[in-house]
């Protein structure tokens, strides 16, 4: 019986160290989710493909050998590069974080391809945005309402209303439309506080 193979598009959440000549990626794909990769390290004169680098888009072949628990990258190519993530600190931490979360929890198949565009308007922020606190609290909220929890009706209302006049109006807003200015989201980091202690004691979603 042949081995399974796969050909999609994926997200690089999360990278290890090589492993004699294999390194170990976590990638998602809108088709089949959270997927783990062993993509075999060139010597730098045989390189016939990028290397994958966090937060690209890459286009895969892929095959498996033990049904499916791990998948060889047998062809890639580069779809998009964020490069400007990694030149800023907090860009790179807060993008780290948003990768970290699709990386842990189970995305359910119906929201799937939501996910998948959540990250590629999250990456693309991360890179062009001088704020990636607000973009990780607005995608930290998406995911969370994305994937069935009632936020809007049940967490919003526990927040005073100062919280909540500042939380729904950067929720509302899209990205492009707010201020790439720190001094514009005060009390965001009690906001984020908030958010993330209600999803730890109400959902099943793993945070950091």
């Amino acid at each position: 019986m042949p081995n399974p193979t796969l050909v999609t598009r994926a997200w690089i959440l999360s990278k290890r160290p090589p492993a004699e000549t294999f390194e170990t990626v976590t990638c998602f794909s809108a088709e089949h989710g959270t997927l783990t990769l062993l993509s075999r390290v060139a010597r730098k004169a045989a390189t016939t493909q990028p290397a994958f680098d966090l937060f690209d888009e890459v286009g895969l072949q892929l095959e498996s050998r033990n049904q499916g628990r791990t998948w060889f990258v047998q062809e890639s190519n580069l779809i998009v590069r964020h490069r400007e993530i990694g030149r800023s600190y907090e860009a790179l931490r807060y993008a780290s974080l948003f990768a970290s979360l699709i990386a842990r929890n189970e995305v359910t198949e119906d929201t799937r391809s939501t996910v998948y565009d959540l990250a590629r308007t999250a990456f693309a922020s991360f890179a062009s945005n001088a704020c990636p606190d607000i973009v990780y609290f607005k995608s930290l909220y998406c995911f969370a309402r994305d994937e069935g929890y009632p936020l809007k009706q049940q967490w919003l209302p526990t927040l005073s209303s100062e919280l909540r006049g500042h939380a729904s109006h950067w929720l509302r807003t899209p990205l492009s439309q707010l201020p790439n200015s720190a001094d514009a989201f005060p009390l965001l980091a009690t906001l984020q506080q908030h958010l993330e202690d209600y999803l730890r004691a109400h959902t099943d979603i793993l945070l950091s």
